[in-house]
C-alpha cells in the first residue's frame, strides 16, 4: 500500500510551501501587489508609487512574481519598447490578504514603535548598571 503524502505545511522544514511563504511575505513583494492592485502599470510608475524602492530590487521582486505566475509581463512592439505589468488571476488572490497585512502594519505602527523604545531604553539601562558596577 502507497503512503499517500502529507499535505504542504510551512512548519515543515522541507515543504517548498516555505518558499511561497517567503516570496509573499517578502515586503517588496506586498506592496507591489498593493500597487498593481489599482491596476496596469509601467516599470516607472511602480518605481514611482513604490517609494524608496531601487532599480535593482524592483526588477528582482516583478522577475520573481513573473516567474511564479503572480505577475503578468507585457511587451508592446513599438519604438521605445513599452512593457506594462498587472497581476495575473492567482496575483489579484493575494490582494485581500496583502492589504489586511498592510492595514495591520498602519493600525499598530504606534503601539509596535513604542514596544521598541521601551526595549530599547530597557536595554540601554541594563547596559549602563552593568557598566557602573564594573571594576577598571
Amino acid at each position: 500500500m502507497a503512503k499517500t503524502p502529507s499535505p504542504p505545511s510551512v512548519l515543515e522544514p522541507q515543504c517548498p510551501s516555505r518558499l511561497v511563504l517567503d516570496r509573499i511575505a517578502d515586503k517588496w513583494t506586498a506592496l507591489v501587489i498593493q500597487i498593481l492592485a489599482r491596476g496596469t502599470m509601467r516599470y516607472a510608475e511602480l518605481q514611482r508609487a513604490i517609494g524608496g524602492i531601487s532599480q535593482k530590487m524592483l526588477t528582482q521582486t516583478l522577475r520573481s512574481l513573473e516567474r511564479d505566475g503572480l505577475v503578468q509581463r507585457k511587451v508592446h512592439p513599438v519604438v521605445p519598447p513599452k512593457v506594462e505589468y498587472s497581476l495575473t488571476r492567482l496575483g489579484r488572490t493575494l490582494i485581500e490578504p496583502l492589504h489586511a497585512l498592510c492595514r495591520w502594519s498602519e493600525k499598530h505602527l504606534a503601539e509596535l514603535q513604542a514596544n521598541r523604545a521601551r526595549a530599547k531604553q530597557a536595554k540601554g539601562e541594563g547596559l549602563q548598571s552593568a557598566l557602573s558596577s564594573a571594576h577598571f
